[in-house]
């Protein structure tokens, strides 16, 4: 007779990417990886490739707490990860259901450009998630380019930026490689004051979905019980491996490998 056991749920408020790269296919596949079952509620229908985006549409508040209601009736939610919202209802929308989750592991990934610079909301929206969300999640992931959107520090340093938004966050991870260093830097502020660095060599190219993948994995790892450095750590090194190893299905950016191809054989 078989015996099933329960992988921890992870609640994942996302867009829909219709090539996969970004998204909840990457939420998913990169919970799949951690041993962890994703459980998604559908925020918004974006029109992109590979290259950019070039239109979306939230959906209705009725249509997203539905969703979220018909998940939280029937399975406890280890961590729950936040990814695309694009409007103001919908910033009110997710306060209200993550509010129902209190001491629930939440990574807020503030997504704001799609990976080609295209917006995926008004700067208006990210302000909004600052001032509601940020502040009920366990840490927030912006890169560097959104950070400074949300700190309102146009050429500010992470360090900057970090000053700034630890007034709106318990623990605050800026992730590098927008620029042109050898080195990219993946800078952890902690509500308790330390901050750490973690550092990875630069891969050639540019990639589609890097942000969602390290976000839902973090949710993973700390839905799974790791304490939140070493989470992060492990988010790291795994993004980076499915960067390393990612393919290049369309004519734009490169999408990462998730899930190993041998990731299902005996």
């Amino acid at each position: 007779m078989n015996t099933y056991t329960s992988r921890p749920s992870v609640l994942c408020l996302s867009g829909h990417d219709p090539v996969g790269g970004a998204g909840l296919q990457a939420d998913i596949e990169a919970l799949i990886a951690q041993q962890c079952h994703a459980t998604p509620v559908l925020t918004a229908l974006t029109i992109q490739d590979t290259v950019d985006v070039s239109d979306f549409q939230i959906l209705e508040h009725e249509w997203v707490t539905a969703q979220a209601k018909a998940i939280l009736d029937d399975m406890p939610i280890s961590a729950i990860k936040l990814g695309m919202l694009g409007s103001l209802a919908m910033v009110d929308t997710v306060e209200q259901i993550i509010k129902q989750l209190p001491d629930t592991p939440f990574v807020c990934d503030p997504v704001l450009r799609a990976g080609g610079g295209g917006a995926l909301g008004k700067d208006e929206v990210g302000y909004a998630l600052r001032n509601k969300l940020m502040p009920l999640a366990t840490i927030v992931t912006p890169n560097l380019p959104e950070a400074r959107i949300l700190a309102e520090l146009p050429e500010g340093t992470a360090d900057e930026c970090a000053t700034a938004l630890l007034k709106h966050c318990q623990n605050l991870l800026i992730t590098g490689g927008h620029g042109t260093e050898h080195e990219v830097h993946n800078r952890l502020y902690c509500a308790d004051g330390s901050s750490h660095t973690f550092t990875c060599a630069r891969l050639p190219g540019e990639y589609h979905g890097s942000g969602c993948t390290l976000a839902s994995t973090l949710a993973g790892r700390l839905a799974l019980g790791e304490d939140l450095v070493s989470a992060v750590k492990s988010a790291l090194n795994y993004t980076w491996r499915t960067l390393r190893d990612a393919e290049a299905p369309g004519r734009g950016q490169y999408i990462p490998r998730r899930i190993p191809l041998d990731f299902c054989h005996p």
